[in-house]
């Protein structure tokens, strides 16, 4: 089958590999129907979080189960499915405990510690050998494991580009809303208009929001932004974001700041450097704004990526303000039937941010020009 394979930090294919198989009775095989370029999927193109050997990149996909292994009891053959980017058992303390992103069985490097290079949590699809090894589904079939509980069978009458982002991208920008316990009534700020910061902006809405407000620096996200999510917009190039943020809160901060950029912000030389003299990758600083922005007392969530430590961290201004903080990879599966209702009940819409559509064949050219912001490349849905 064809596949989009990374070889090395930069360099991505199109190349024959072979067909996934059956390799345990709770597995499924799919062919993909549609697939999706992730901001997270750039953390290893860029080298940020490493990966030695060659591998099957994507963690947005969804398909028609063309094989079904003999303890799989919740699908059968030609259910059509969106699969959550967590592979999770189902069974373990964690899966147990709502929490799949940390699931023992699924990742043979699972362990207590967490960190770079350290021990991780549960597994993730096409996400390094860190997160367990498992191809993804930027390819024309995938082998889905734990197929009866994460994959989840699609309502009638959704096109694959109007459920595909339930797979990461809605949830994840979801749990940056539910984590800060957003009830009605809040300002919420949003650091990084990209796809899950969008998807965090709409999802504020649907928790009741009183006012959102997008920020970046491009300014054809922030339209996005502006078009899709109903969110004022601030370009962090161009004003002082904290300061503009309090005045619009009457000197206070934003009841919830998300940072949904992570560690590959944008630059300055200055910021390199100290990187090379401190030993780190990429930056903090949309979270230092997001810490700086908050009211007191209020929540920061961060659904940006962060891979390792940072010195300087604003650990006092946190303790002095009283900011409650989560993060994490989002658990998609707790929240996935929740959004599909709300997907059926017409109250959002998520194929607006897509900005290119391309077939599987074209995925080298479609990560470049995701990465590089070309002709306002927002989100790329690859059709295999």
């Amino acid at each position: 089958m064809k596949a989009l394979v990374f070889h090395r930090p930069g360099h991505v294919e199109i190349n024959d590999v072979p067909d996934p198989r059956i390799e345990d009775p709770q597995d499924v095989v799919l062919k993909v129907t549609s697939t999706a370029i992730c901001g997270s999927d750039l953390h290893i193109l860029n080298g940020f979080i490493p990966q030695a050997r060659d591998m099957v990149l994507g963690h947005e996909f969804m398909g028609v189960v063309e094989e079904v292994g003999r303890e799989v009891t919740k699908l059968k053959v030609g259910d059509r499915v969106v699969v959550p980017f967590p592979i999770a058992c189902g069974a373990c303390f964690f899966c147990n405990h709502a929490s799949p992103v940390n699931c023992e069985h699924s990742n043979k490097n699972y362990g207590p510690e967490g960190g770079l290079l350290k021990e991780k949590g549960g597994a993730l699809f096409g996400y390094t050998d860190l997160y367990g090894g498992y191809d993804g589904g930027q390819a024309e079939y995938v082998r889905v494991p734990y197929a009866n509980f994460g994959p989840r069978v699609v309502p009638d009458g959704f096109s694959d580009e109007e459920v595909l982002f339930l797979t990461d991208i809605f949830p994840t920008g979801y749990s940056a809303i539910d984590w800060a316990g957003v009830q009605g009534g809040e300002t919420v700020a949003v650091f990084g208009a990209g796809p899950v910061g969008v998807m965090a902006m709409k999802s504020a809405w649907l928790r009741g929001a009183k006012r959102v407000i997008g920020i970046d620096i491009e300014d054809y996200r922030l339209e996005v932004a502006r078009r899709t999510a109903n969110a004022e917009t601030l370009n962090f190039d161009k004003v002082n974001v904290v300061e503009a943020l309090r005045e619009m809160t009457d000197g206070r901060g934003p009841d919830v700041c998300v940072d949904a950029v992570g560690m590959e912000a944008e630059r300055t030389l200055a910021d390199k450097l100290l990187n090379v003299w401190h030993a780190e990758m990429g930056t903090i600083k949309v979270l230092r704004a997001c810490i700086s922005a908050v009211r007191r007392g209020g929540a920061v969530t961060l659904v940006g990526v962060y891979g390792m430590p940072y010195d300087n961290f604003p650990l006092g201004q946190i303790f002095d303000k009283g900011i409650r903080m989560q993060m994490g990879q989002a658990p998609v599966q707790n929240h996935i039937d929740k959004l599909i209702g709300h997907l059926q009940k017409r109250e959002i819409r998520l194929d607006d941010i897509i900005s290119h559509r391309l077939p599987l064949a074209q995925a080298p050219h479609a990560y470049e020009i995701f990465r590089d912001k070309k002709d306002a490349c927002m989100k790329v849905v690859l059709s295999p």
